[in-house]
């Protein structure tokens, strides 16, 4: 996998969010009152690869700006710093036209599929209008590929003239796989793609997923606040926190040898059959504003092993095994890898 081009880099991507003041405002703090632009981190200087094939998973609490990493990949939001590559050529580099063919080859699948699929469309417009417009499927083709594409997601064709609200969840939610698929795509986008839905319903996208990334040659980041439900669709996990990765490792290894305290308290949140008896709790203490991230690492506010060089030093990613990231100076210090 080393010698390969990823199909995805990305360079130390961050975004930020800015409110501005507006004029009301700007009188007021001529006056003297306190009042500034708010700037929200949403993603802080992230790194990291995806090759061609792999189930890449996210996972991090709500706020933590997966999403939103998610969103730059699939070119849905710029970033505000650094670079999203594809086959090893930046994005918003490229010409109009191969900007265009790389980020058809970039989909996303969305949280809540009602709200993602436009009500007013039947589902054959909703499926098919993207191939159409972009010239992927010819006029005497059309019929049946939608037909095609409805079957191979687990819908029945007849139902194509049907609108988004006369399906179950779990059917608009093969809709809006269908959707992505429709374009031919490399890698899929899959924000909380599941967790509106019941368990039984989960565990089908789930299969479904997984059957076509061996049918289609797929590559997924799959983002979840549900790290159980990543252990079972990932190669690859990486854990984010306030906007930051701070560790990444093969499943396996991630799930058998943790070693940032915050990976480790999201673990011991999983419910499983040798811990039964534990009482299970949130990771302690809440998560920090991204209004007002505190310095050094993000998380020395919640750890348990948090030092003073953890509140004045930000802590890079580095590689303590083979395959294995971690951003935690406690540990660089175990490993004995700590400059400081």
């Amino acid at each position: 996998m080393k010698d390969q081009q990823p199909l995805i880099e990305i360079k130390n991507v961050s975004k930020r969010f800015i409110k501005r003041i507006d004029f009301a405002a700007k009188i007021a703090s001529k006056v003297g009152v306190d009042i500034h632009e708010e700037v929200v981190h949403a993603v802080d200087q992230v790194s990291f690869v995806i090759n061609q094939g792999e189930v890449v998973g996210l996972v991090g609490e709500s706020g933590c700006g997966k999403s939103t990493l998610g969103r730059m990949v699939a070119a849905i939001t710029q970033p505000t710093s650094g670079e999203i590559c594809y086959q090893g050529k930046d994005i918003a580099r490229m010409k109009p036209g191969d900007a265009k063919n790389a980020s058809l080859k970039i989909q996303m699948i969305f949280q809540d599929p009602l709200s993602s699929l436009n009500p007013r469309m039947r589902v054959e417009s909703i499926i098919g209008e993207a191939p159409r417009v972009h010239k992927l499927v010819s006029k005497s083709e059309y019929g049946s590929f939608i037909e095609d594409l409805m079957k191979r997601c687990g819908l029945d064709p007849s139902f194509r003239r049907r609108y988004p609200h006369q399906f179950s969840g779990g059917q608009r939610q093969r809709i809006g796989i269908a959707r992505a698929l429709a374009v031919n795509p490399h890698l899929i986008v899959c924000d909380e793609s599941v967790s509106g839905l019941d368990v039984s319903i989960q565990a089908q996208i789930l299969n479904l997923f997984m059957a076509l990334r061996d049918e289609l040659k797929l590559t997924y980041l799959f983002i979840s606040h549900d790290i159980g439900v990543v252990e079972h669709i990932s190669d690859r996990v990486m854990v984010m926190y306030l906007g930051r990765l701070v560790e990444s490792a093969t499943t396996e290894t991630l799930f058998d040898a943790a070693v940032h305290p915050y990976t480790k308290a999201l673990l011991n949140e999983i419910p499983r059959l040798d811990k039964r008896a534990m009482d299970y709790e949130p990771v302690s203490g809440e998560i920090p504003s991204p209004l007002n991230p505190p310095t050094g690492c993000h998380f020395h506010p919640r750890c348990p092993d948090a030092t003073d060089v953890c509140k004045a030093e930000v802590p890079t990613l580095k590689e303590i095994a083979p395959n294995h990231w971690v951003a935690c100076h406690d540990c660089y210090l175990k490993d004995g890898n700590h400059d400081g």
